[in-house]
């Protein structure tokens, strides 16, 4: 009978090496795979943003040029200057940041307090309250134009109208109208939720022994250690209605109440646009969304992973 060579045997701890650098192999390539996705979406994303700049910056007989340039020819940064002179955007900038800075504080305010209370304090009828606003998120935002536009004009005893809201303009043309009807959305009341679900239990039941209120448990225990939560919520606050246009454009009349995004339509006429003026306005209102979330980005991230959101 023939016996085995040793030498031409594999030994297990052979066959381990050789499945380790396998699967080290496929992981690199997965990883490198994953790399190569991520670096196009994030080209194909910042193209347009790399686009507004190059033509805010050209001059109107580059812009009417075909086939169009990508690179400007000439940079005419002149031409926020003058976009900044058609119109008066400071008084445009400001509007913006009361209204989206008096959104974030009434959305952090009103809705870590809403939050925190489906999520820890039991009540009845919590579960349909919750229930309600999840279905309040599946109802499209401009479906709710037009009741939200009939309540602010028919507002009892504001802008002319009697006890029955008749008789006057109610809210509209106000900051009423530009801040109550947005200072608060469900989706906010549905992350803080989620966030305050997150916290430890025993927290909450050592702050009891040690005879702390509801309020204090809420306001010194749970929420100083919300910094991700407060930050992705007043993060996406902030961008959602610094972007607004439709509400504002809708509600207001005088020019003292426009927002940036309402005083870029000044470049739109209907005979030419002038994308020169109107890019470089963009530009503009669009650098503090930026700034901001570059100054947040951890927390921001760090909310979004702790939350159990996908």
């Amino acid at each position: 009978m023939a016996l085995l060579n040793p030498r031409t045997s594999t030994s297990p701890s052979a066959t381990r090496t050789v499945r380790t650098t396998n699967q080290s192999s496929v992981r690199r390539r997965n990883k490198l795979i994953l790399h190569l996705l991520l670096i196009i979406g994030s080209v194909t994303m910042v193209i347009p943003f790399v686009w507004m700049l190059f033509t805010s910056v050209k001059s109107p007989a580059e812009l009417a040029q075909f086939p169009p340039t990508f690179f400007p020819q000439e940079w005419h940064w002149s031409n926020y200057a003058e976009a900044l002179d058609a119109a008066p955007f400071d008084k445009y900038f400001r509007n913006s940041l009361i209204i989206a800075t008096g959104h974030t504080l009434i959305t952090l305010v009103i809705g870590s307090m809403a939050g925190y209370a489906l999520a820890r304090i039991r009540f009845r009828g919590r579960e349909i309250i919750f229930l309600s606003m999840v279905a309040m998120l599946m109802i499209p935002t401009y479906t709710k134009i037009v009741p939200q536009f009939l309540i602010v004009k028919f507002m009892p005893l504001f802008g002319g109208n009697d006890i029955t809201g008749q008789g006057g303009s109610g809210w509209l043309d106000s900051w009423w109208a530009l801040l109550i009807p947005g200072g608060l959305s469900a989706m906010s009341i549905f992350l803080f939720r989620q966030f305050y679900l997150t916290l430890p239990k025993e927290l909450e039941e050592a702050a009891r022994l040690d005879g702390l209120g509801e309020f204090r448990i809420f306001a010194q225990i749970y929420t100083p250690l919300m910094k991700p939560a407060v930050a992705t919520v007043a993060l996406l606050t902030f961008q959602e209605s610094w972007n607004n246009f439709l509400w504002p454009l809708l509600v207001t009349t005088s020019d003292d109440l426009r927002v940036i995004q309402v005083g870029l339509a000044v470049f739109q006429q209907v005979e030419a646009t002038a994308w020169q003026y109107l890019m470089a306005g963009t530009t503009l209102a669009t650098v503090p969304m930026v700034l901001l979330f570059v100054m947040a980005q951890k927390y921001f991230i760090q909310g979004f992973t702790n939350s159990g959101i996908k």
